[in-house]
């Protein structure tokens, strides 16, 4: 894992405000401070027996690891546990004891009402799930989940879910189409209709939310919110796993959190968004098992994205979603005095850093007036917000698509001779956390993540120490 100071750097960069951890890291929790970003911490399914039969374990547990960094960091729920039914299932039985010996410690310290307390559960916890209507959880766990679904619903808090129609198309042997699991548009006869209520599904996640809701009302539960705690698509694969593509990432990404944003809800839910965590911040290289175990994230390890989500449709979420990427240069055949009366404003009062001009520095060559004001009136222009007032400059600037940038001169918001975003890459992220904690997920080994989680309308992050 990259230095939590790196690692907020990039979520601050990205305006990710939404952060999940998948433990409680003191050094993660400590750099998370006064940031304003909003944090899910874990209890890691190893520490789940022990606080599960004891208070006074949940009681310190609260105390070291939330009283101890509240209100500096937003902490705004715990995550007990993740996908215990099928990681742990012997721990299942102390799993609810759990979640209110941390709720108790939470009331003690008058926490209970800003910090809310849930157990993401893996989707398979739910049988025929399609059509939604029909679905019910697994029975044999029915005496943990009646007991966990009167909490959720006592307490005001959300069932949390892992989603991942990735593997639900590759384990359907073809009885999933590619692009229902993409979000893909599909024509009214391609759509997935469910037989009961007749309604039409066009794609696998919105199926999986409406099952778990019925799932619930199964139960006689039918006020309880769901939360997507995890979901994806992997960019790189096996041979075994073609799908596994930076193309269908993209998609999955991009129309995922257009669908959210766009508050689309889901049939049995419109207009309602589903708070969802994208699977994950950064690529996992040294994950044992299949190559698309490594291959979740959005970025490298050093903050370099991994693509460039299409995001344009819905505002500028993630810096770089560069589809509509503009630049503003100088006019050919300008007045060479008139730039160089633009270029002095821009480095004066217009307030550019213009040190990247000077000799020795990446941009001083070509030493000539066009080419020094087209840095600096591109960078006025980005840090203006690209309107287009601000590529004006008495009519010696234009607006361009073409990425002025040359050498080792790269301008803001440019790819770079890398394909690199220079207005979003953190610092060099070179250092690795010696604390990763273990958790199965389909099979795979341990891991250290951090995850990206749009909230509604916001970005948010699971992290990992």
């Amino acid at each position: 894992m990259p230095h939590p100071t790196q690692v907020v750097a990039l979520l601050k960069a990205q305006q990710i405000r939404h952060v999940r951890l998948y433990d409680a890291d003191r050094g993660m929790l400590a750099a998370l401070a006064n940031t304003g970003i909003r944090v899910m911490v874990s209890i890691p399914n190893d520490q789940l027996l022990g606080i599960g039969q004891s208070n006074s374990t949940a009681a310190n547990w609260v105390s070291r690891n939330i009283a101890a960094h509240y209100p500096a960091t937003n902490i705004t729920a715990v995550c007990v546990g993740s996908e215990v039914f099928v990681a742990l299932p012997n721990a299942a039985s102390v799993l609810v004891n759990a979640m209110k010996y941390i709720h108790s410690a939470l009331v003690a310290s008058n926490l209970d009402n800003q910090i809310k307390v849930s157990s993401p559960l893996a989707s398979s916890i739910i049988l025929d799930s399609f059509p939604p209507s029909q679905a019910f959880f697994n029975r044999s766990w029915n005496p943990v989940m009646v007991p966990m679904l009167n909490f959720l619903q006592s307490t005001g808090s959300s069932l949390m879910l892992n989603i991942y129609p990735y593997y639900d198309y590759m384990e359907s042997n073809g009885v999933i189409p590619l692009d229902y699991a993409l979000f893909k548009p599909l024509p009214p006869t391609k759509e997935a209709v469910d037989s009961n209520t007749l309604v039409h599904y066009s794609n696998v996640f919105d199926a999986m939310v409406d099952a778990t809701y019925f799932a619930m009302a199964f139960l006689n539960f039918t006020n309880i919110p769901v939360m997507v705690t995890e979901t994806g698509w992997p960019s790189k694969g096996d041979s075994n796993e073609p799908d596994a593509t930076i193309e269908n990432a993209n998609t999955y990404n991009s129309n995922l959190i257009r669908h959210v944003i766009n508050k689309t809800g889901t049939p049995k839910h419109p207009g309602i968004a589903v708070s969802t965590y994208i699977y994950e911040l950064y690529n996992e290289d040294l994950k044992p098992g299949l190559i698309s175990e490594k291959n979740w994230g959005l970025f490298d390890v050093n903050g370099d994205p991994i693509y460039i989500l299409r995001l344009t449709d819905s505002g500028s979420l993630l810096a770089n979603d560069t589809t509509n990427q503009t630049y503003c240069t100088a006019k050919e055949g300008a007045d060479p005095k008139m730039l160089q009366a633009a270029l002095d404003w821009a480095c004066g009062p217009g307030k550019v850093d213009c040190s990247q001009l000077l000799q020795g520095k990446p941009c001083y060559e070509p030493d000539n007036v066009i080419a020094h004001a087209t840095y600096a009136l591109d960078t006025y222009y980005h840090r203006m917000g690209k309107t287009p007032d601000a590529c004006d400059f008495n009519g010696v600037a234009d607006i361009t698509t073409t990425d002025p940038s040359h050498g080792s001169c790269i301008f803001p918001g440019s790819h770079g001779r890398n394909g690199t975003m220079v207005n979003i890459t953190a610092p060099s992220m070179n250092s690795m956390s010696s604390n990763s904690p273990g958790r199965n997920f389909y099979g795979g080994g341990g891991f250290a993540s951090v995850f990206v989680v749009i909230k509604v309308m916001l970005w948010s992050v699971i992290l990992v120490g």
